[in-house]
Formats: C-alpha cells, structure tokens, sequence
C-alpha cells in the first residue's frame, strides 16, 4: 500500500534514497557516493545501509546501536581516520557485519593507511589523551599514597612488634 510505503520511508534521510523491503522487512537505505562527511540519522528499520564511496572519518559513539534490524551494511571507500575513536566502529562491525569491516581501509594516520581496520591492535589505535580522563591520574596517585601508607604501617607494626619482644626479654631479666 502507498500509505504504508509512506511511513516506512518517512525517516528517509535527506541525502539517501530510501526503498522499503516490503511491510515487514524494513528499509533499504542508500547514502552511497553522497559525498557524506557523517553518517545521517537513520530510522530503527533500517535492513541494507550503503555508506559506501562517502567523505567519512569516523562514526560518533552509539550512532549505529539503534539499527538492530540491520542485515547488510557497506563503508567501504571512505577516508576513515583510524585513531582511538574508530574503536567504536571497529567493534560494531565485529558484531553486526564483519565481512563488511573487511573492506574497511584506513586513510590517516599515515603510519596505519590502507592497513584494514580489522587488523587494527589497540597500540596501533593509538591512545586518545581525551579517552584518559585527568581522573585516571589521580586515582593513579592516591593508590599510590594508600599502597605507600599501607607499607609504611607494615613497617612500623613490624618494627613495633621486634622492639616489644626484646622489651619483655628486658623485663624478665631484670626480674
């Protein structure tokens, strides 16, 4: 039914083409060679999404976990910057699509271009200074005082404990 189609493809995003798959089927979206520097908002029936031969960098975090119906999804040709916040991506595709996480190559930083993403380790990542909050660092320290502390009582309750055993060896002495 028209009505029907309608609904389906009303959360069309305005840079794709949307085709529904029939009533229950869902949708398949085509955001292919738009020119797109980030992925659109989608709607949640998404079944095929075509990114591919697009300017994208990088997805946001969370982006795509709303699309639990997806079955097929292309990222292929995109200059992805793979550093720590690709992890996200990177993940996602091992869970929902990993033959698509094939295709998808590296484009910067240089040291990691045209490598597959699904070769990527977390050295090669590289380390988000932003992903290590200034907090991680202080816990870092007071651990390392209470450690420090706990050491320093250890000690003193060792120490304390050889002195008292001679001051009663001293005591029966001079009984």
């Amino acid at each position: 039914s028209l009505l029907f189609h309608m609904t389906q493809t009303e959360g069309c995003p305005p840079s794709c083409s949307c085709k529904s798959l029939g009533e229950t089927k869902g949708l398949q979206i085509d955001c292919s060679s738009r020119e797109l520097t980030e992925v659109p908002a989608l709607p949640v029936n998404t079944r095929r999404l075509y990114l591919q031969n697009n300017s994208l960098t990088s997805v946001p975090a969370g982006a795509l976990d709303s699309l639990h119906s997806l079955e097929e999804v292309q990222l292929f040709d995109n200059p992805w910057n793979c550093d720590c916040h690709i992890l996200y991506l990177k993940l996602w595709l091992e869970d929902v699509s990993a033959p698509s996480l094939e295709n998808v190559r590296c484009a910067t930083p240089a040291p990691v271009r045209t490598k597959p993403l699904r070769q990527l380790t977390g050295n090669e990542l590289g380390i988000c200074k932003r992903l290590l909050p200034t907090k991680c660092l202080e816990f870092f320290w007071r651990d390392l005082i209470l450690i420090a502390g706990a050491i320093i009582t250890l000690i003193l309750v060792a120490w304390a404990l050889k002195y008292s055993k001679k001051l009663v060896f001293q005591m029966n002495l001079s009984r």
